[in-house]
Parts: C-alpha cells; structure tokens; sequence
C-alpha cells in the first residue's frame, strides 16, 4: 500500500471499498492463496511440529521456542506440543535449582508457564536479593536478562512485592540504558518496555518481532518460514470476513437510518479480529461483530440524539422485550430495537443448533444491564449530577458493554455451556468485571473523545476530581494508571485460579484488555494511527517469503 493513504479506520464508512488513485483503498477483489501454496504451508507445520517434539533436555531453547512461536502467532498449531514441553518444564522448575541460575532463563520460564496457567511461585526471585534485602546490582549488567525479568512482571497478582520490585527496578534500569544507547538492542529494549508480551496482542507484534527474530539456530529459519507463510494465509481469512461483514452491514441499514450514529463496521471488526486470533473461529468473529455494532449504535443513541423519556423508554422495552412496549417507541428506536431482536434471535439459533443451548434468556438479561446502566448515565447528565467516582465506576463497568460482548463470545465459542456456567456468565463473574474497569478507565482516561461522537457520557476523571478537591489533572491521570495496574492483578489472578471457564474464553477476556489501550489512544485528529497500522499490515499487506 502506499504511504500517503487519506483514509482512516474511525472514519472509513465501509469494510471494504473501491480503490481509487486518491485514496488508495484496498480492493474489493483478493487474491487467495493457490493450492501449491497450501500444500508447502502443511509441509512448514510438520517440519516445526518435528523440531517441538525433538528438543530435548535443554530448557531455555525448548523456552526460547515456545517463546517466538508465541510471537510469531502460530502456537494455535501447536498446542498439544507445547503442552507437553510446559509440563516437563513445570515439573523441573519447581524441583530443580540449577535451571534458576540463568536470569533469563528463569524470567521467561515463570512467564511462560504462568502465561498457559501453571501456577509459579514468585518465590523463585528471591534469590535475587541481597543480604540487605536488596536486588544485586551485579544484575543490572544483564539486558537481556532485565527485560526478561520486566517481562514477567507483568504477570504479577496482589501481594506479590517480589514481582514488583523487579518491575521497577528493571524498567528504571533498561530506561536509563536506552538514553545512552541507539542501535537495534536500545530499539528493542523500547519496544519491551512500551509493549510487554503479556499486556501486547501477538497478533499485532508479530511482525516487528519477526524482523528482529534472528539466530544460528536451524529452527529459527524454519520458525520464519512459517510464519511467513501463515501470515499470508492469515490475511486471506481476514479478507474474506470483511466482505461478509460488510455486505451485512448494509443489508442491515442502520447506517441509513440512524445517520447521528457512528458508522464504522471497520473499527468494530477489529475487536474479533484480535480477540479471536485463531483463524478456524472465522464464523465467531463474524457474528460477535454483530453485538459490537450495537454497543455502539445504542449507546450513541443514549448519548446524542435520544430524550430522556425517549430513552426510558426505549430501556423500559428492552427490559420487558415485549411488542407492546416496542409500540411506544420513536421510529428510529423501533428500528434499533428490531436491529437488536433479529441479530439476538439469530445468534440464539445458531447457538442452540451448534451448541444444545438456547442462550436468547442469558442475552436479554445482559443488553437489558446495557441499557439500564446507560440509562443511569442520562439521568446523571440530565440532573447535572456528578456522582462519586467509585459509584461512577461502578455502573461504569456495566456501560463499558464488557459484559454483553464477552456473554455473546462465551455462547458463540460453546465450550463449558452448562447451567452453572452460564449462572457464572450472567453474574458478571470477576475475569469480565476485570476487563470492563481496565476498557472503562482507559476510555475515561482517552485525550479525544471518539470521532464522531461528542455526547454526554461521563468521565472518572471528573468525578474523581471533583471528589478530591486541588487535585491535579496529572495527579489523577497518575491514579487512574494505578488503578488499571491493580486491576491487571486481578484480571492475571482470575486467569491463574481455578475458574469454570474454557482457555480459550479466558485467552480472549485478555485479548479483550490488551486491545483497549489501541482502541482509545486518539491522536490530536480524533484518528487512531496505531490501530490504523496494525489493521492495514494484518488485512492488506503481504510478507514475503
């Protein structure tokens, strides 16, 4: 693609446009792989699958492994295999000492096991501290070992202090190394710091960390290959759910007749996109992007057109879901309902027909807290109340739209759906709350609004402000950091506990939480540039082989 494109992802009305020599949009028409291709691809796989069962009694390159296949977005391949590395690993961490004596090496292999849920005691850094009960200064010399030890940091729950002092004490160290340092180790010890692997979509880093993936050893070359390979196989998947969702929405045709409403399926597709990164859950993401666009259509509804008696009523009907009270609303309302009950009862077939479950009760109850808290909002603003910043957060989660997201996405993956399940799932059990208060803060805590919408919805730092009287506004941007960092405790806690959900529902309410940062870091223009970048190398570019 060229370099001057005009186009935005927050402003691009369509998925999928006509290219012209103004505005250089990608093509309607994609190319897909040939079956030569597919055929190589295969052979790539099993060449890596033999090199993962191969690798033997060295633990940091059978880690070193596990890491770039990781990075690179191909573990959905491997998963028995690194299944079965881990839990050798596992066994020989807890047991064994001499495989502490590498920092790195002990960095990476607490991070990767407590990354797939093995529970590691962050005990195993106490042997870094001195008699005085200070971290050796001799460590300081080590970079790569530094930036092992910021990486599992991130890892860190509540009450482990080990974790974070090395936390600190590795970003003080590996900053102050970068002011001294340019050449490729000071770029990537920033990228490090600015993108640790825990809180990072694999998905969007692969490619900045396949251009630094470099070594003698023969599997790296064979591990490039095919993530070279996947990613172009990657891309025609993304393509093709495009046009689907694309078509959709304009059959839908919200966009025409709620024209105050944002009108970007672009944006919104990018959420499944990096939440779902497998590419066998295409029909997943296709249809959760469905929801999501009706996230955003009512609450731009609740937060710049609708009245507020409009707006009770309209919560009042999606309590109840009944004909009678769909009559009282305004037209464009009783379109936005329709919207909403023929994209529910959809889901609901085709979870039922997939699944055995018919999950329309589970997602009433959700849009109806939706709209609800929502609705608190409106009276918030209509009243010209400033609420307390905990009694603001805590609808704040629910209007996040967290919950009715992550509800569709549990009932569209169909694993674990039993009746003590879905009770959990209703419940806005802690590993989704957790995820709704990081997006909610960062939200609030955004330096533009959303492009197209200037509506009357809040902030915390308002009401926080308010609350405490002579704060500053970089006092409480300060604190609200601090409060995602300590909600990231508790999202990696619920991931680590003993929880009733599938990996892959717990890998995506994180996915959920590393893509917020992307989805709310606005620039000057009300433009989102990183995610911009990341969307046009995913769906539109190549790599070559």
């Amino acid at each position: 693609m060229s370099s001057a494109h005009t186009w935005s992802i927050a402003k691009d009305q369509n998925l999928v446009s006509i290219p012209s020599e103004k505005d250089n949009h990608p093509s309607t028409e994609y190319p897909s792989p040939t079956n030569e291709f597919y055929m190589e691809h295969a052979q790539k796989l099993e060449e890596v699958r033999s090199v993962l069962k191969e690798v033997g009694e060295d633990t940091l390159e059978a880690l070193l492994m596990i890491d770039a296949i990781q990075r690179l977005g191909i573990d959905y391949h491997f998963h028995g295999e690194i299944e079965v590395v881990l839990q050798r690993l596992h066994t020989k961490f807890n047991t064994v000492s001499d495989c502490h004596n590498n920092l790195y090496e002990l960095a990476l292999g607490f991070r990767l096991l407590r990354q797939e849920g093995y529970y590691v005691s962050a005990d195993v850094f106490n042997n870094l501290k001195d008699t005085e009960g200070k971290i050796q200064e001799k460590l300081s010399e080590d970079i790569k070992g530094l930036m092992g030890l910021y990486e599992a940091s991130q890892l860190c729950i509540k009450g482990e202090d080990i974790l974070e002092e090395i936390g600190n004490f590795s970003s003080q160290l590996l900053n102050a190394w970068n002011t001294h340092n340019d050449h490729s180790q000071a770029r990537i010890v920033r990228n490090t710091l600015g993108h640790p692997h825990h809180k990072s979509l694999a998905k969007f880093m692969a490619k900045s960390f396949l251009s630094d993936f470099q070594g003698t050893d023969g599997w790296v070359n064979v591990f490039r290959e095919l993530a070279k390979m996947d990613f172009n196989v990657v891309k025609s998947i993304h393509q093709k759910e495009m046009l689907q969702l694309s078509k959709w929405w304009k059959d839908l045709g919200l966009a025409k007749e709620l024209k105050f409403a944002r009108n970007q399926p672009l944006k919104w597709y990018m959420w499944p996109l990096a939440v779902l990164p497998d590419p066998s859950l295409s029909e997943q993401r296709v249809e959760l992007t469905k929801p999501i666009s009706l996230v955003y259509i009512i609450d731009d509804i609740f937060d710049v057109h609708g009245t507020l008696d409009e707006l009770t009523l309209f919560t009042e009907a999606v309590n109840r879901w009944e004909y009678a009270a769909v009559e009282q609303l305004p037209d464009y309302m009783k379109i936005c309902f329709n919207a909403l009950n023929g994209i529910t009862n959809e889901i609901s077939s085709k979870v039922y027909n997939d699944h055995g479950w018919n999950p329309m009760e589970s997602l009433r109850k959700a849009w109806a807290c939706l709209c609800n808290a929502f609705l608190v909002e409106a009276k918030w603003f209509a009243d010209g109340h400033v609420p307390k910043a905990d009694e603001y957060l805590k609808n704040g989660v629910i209007s996040s739209g967290v919950h009715v997201v992550l509800v569709h996405m549990f009932f569209l993956l169909g694993h674990g759906i039993t009746k003590r399940n879905v009770d959990v799932v209703d419940d806005f059990p802690e590993i989704i709350s957790s995820v709704a208060k990081i997006l909610r803060l960062w939200d609030d805590l955004g330096s533009a609004k959303d492009e197209n919408q200037d509506g009357h919805d809040g902030s915390y730092l308002e009401c926080y402000m308010k609350e405490k009287p002579g704060t500053s506004i970089e006092n409480a941007r300060c604190h609200v950091m601090h409060t995602i960092s300590e909600t990231w405790k508790s999202l990696n806690n619920e991931c680590l506990a003993p929880n009733p959900f599938s990996t892959s529902f717990t890998k995506a309410c994180l996915n959920v939480a590393r893509m917020v940062p992307l989805m709310y870091s606005y620039d000057d223009n009300r433009c989102l540039p990183s995610l911009e970048e990341h969307m046009k190398s995913l769906v539109y570019e190549s790599v070559s082989s």
